[in-house]
């Protein structure tokens, strides 16, 4: 889940929106305008769409804080984590890596929900200190804010809570599977079939009250419940994919057919010679047999091909310091992973600036599926 808006960084993490965050962020304006219109009818117009915009605010305030506390939490069990994006269905802490024991997940998962829980406590506390009668509508906007907010949290920590993988509550039931099974991946595949029951259970009680009337909450529960389904079998299959990549460094799977071009080559006969003829879609760029970047298709589309034979290489390249370059001995699974939080398809292999080869996550993928295919334990000779 990639961010498109930029918001700023807390504590080292980046936080960021999603754009199909603005699809919820308005509906839960206008669902909060028609809901305190309802409750206080005294209330102007001007003073209920500035409090439902208030609200919506810290509420997704809260929840940066409930992925935050993930984040914390990780990043103090040693879990590398840069980027929490807030998208249509709620909000993702992106954690590099899996964690490596029962303990870690355990307190990572069941964090976020406490937090929301803990706020929502504080919030309809302090609404009571500042008048507010429970099972009463808040005669005040700062009230009605503080008591919606409060029970959402509280919505928030309990619905985190079901035993659904990978939702907290999930991965809670996989920390403890995990624990008493000492098995990762036994425990994972048992967390996700809890999940995708719980997902199924979803989607027939959204179809259901769809039929019943409910209308557009019957399909969003329903919703909920594919997405659920869907991230369920995606998890599971990323931890079998680190278990069959476990043991494996680039140098097994890396490929030292690279083809090279000099950086000052034009564009036009880069794309005829090499780009058009060889069907490769990675070059690496040398100036004096040392590597000074990467040039792609990506690249080129981004000049106009009237401006081709003006244009070198070396202008469209994608230079060194912008490229993560690794290792022949640095695990093959920090490779893939490195690939997914950049989202590039491909990265050299260098030592002291001179390239030794490439991997790829096309052949990653293939490795991946072939190990699946034969059942092979995570571990393979490594190459010489």
């Amino acid at each position: 889940m990639k961010s498109q808006i930029k918001l700023g960084t807390i504590f080292g993490v980046e936080l960021g929106l999603h754009y199909s965050w603005l699809v919820i962020a308005l509906l839960i304006t206008f669902s909060l305008a028609a809901q305190f219109h309802s409750a206080n009818r005294n209330w102007s117009e001007a003073l209920v769409w500035t409090t439902a915009i208030i609200t919506g605010v810290l509420f997704f305030a809260c929840l940066f804080a409930h992925e935050l506390s993930h984040a914390l939490v990780a990043r103090a069990r040693g879990l590398p984590i840069h980027k929490i994006t807030l998208f249509l269905l709620g909000g993702v802490a992106q954690i590099e890596k899996e964690a490596s024991d029962p303990k870690t997940e355990f307190w990572m998962a069941i964090v976020g929900p406490f937090t929301s829980g803990v706020l929502g406590f504080i919030l309809l506390a302090v609404a009571r200190a500042a008048g507010w009668v429970p099972r009463t509508a808040p005669a005040t906007p700062g009230t009605a804010l503080l008591v919606w907010l409060g029970y959402i949290n509280l919505a928030l920590g309990a619905f985190n809570m079901i035993p659904g993988f990978p939702l907290d509550g999930g991965r809670v039931l996989r920390a403890i599977l995990w624990w008493a099974m000492g098995d990762a991946e036994r425990s994972t595949r048992a967390a996700a079939f809890v999940g995708q029951v719980i997902a199924v259970l979803f989607i027939g009680f959204g179809i259901l009250r769809f039929f019943q009337g409910a209308g557009l909450g019957g399909l969003w529960i329903a919703f909920i419940g594919w997405f659920l389904l869907q991230a369920a079998g995606a998890s599971y299959l990323q931890v079998k994919a680190g278990r069959l990549l476990r043991g494996l460094r680039v140098a097994d799977v890396m490929s030292t057919d690279c083809t090279t071009i000099d950086r000052g080559m034009p564009v036009e006969d880069f794309v005829h010679e090499q780009l058009l003829r060889t069907g490769r879609r990675c070059f690496f760029v040398l100036e004096n047999d040392r590597l000074v970047g990467l040039i792609t298709p990506n690249e080129v589309r981004a000049v106009p091909a009237e401006r081709w034979r003006l244009t070198t290489v070396r202008e469209v390249m994608r230079p060194l310091s912008n490229i993560h370059s690794v290792s022949r001995d640095m695990p093959a699974l920090d490779a893939l992973e490195i690939m997914g939080r950049e989202d590039v398809n491909q990265l050299p292999v260098t030592s002291e600036g001179r390239v030794q080869g490439i991997v790829s996550r096309a052949h990653l993928l293939q490795v991946l599926r072939s190990r699946a295919e034969l059942n092979l334990p995570p571990s393979l000779p490594r190459a010489a």
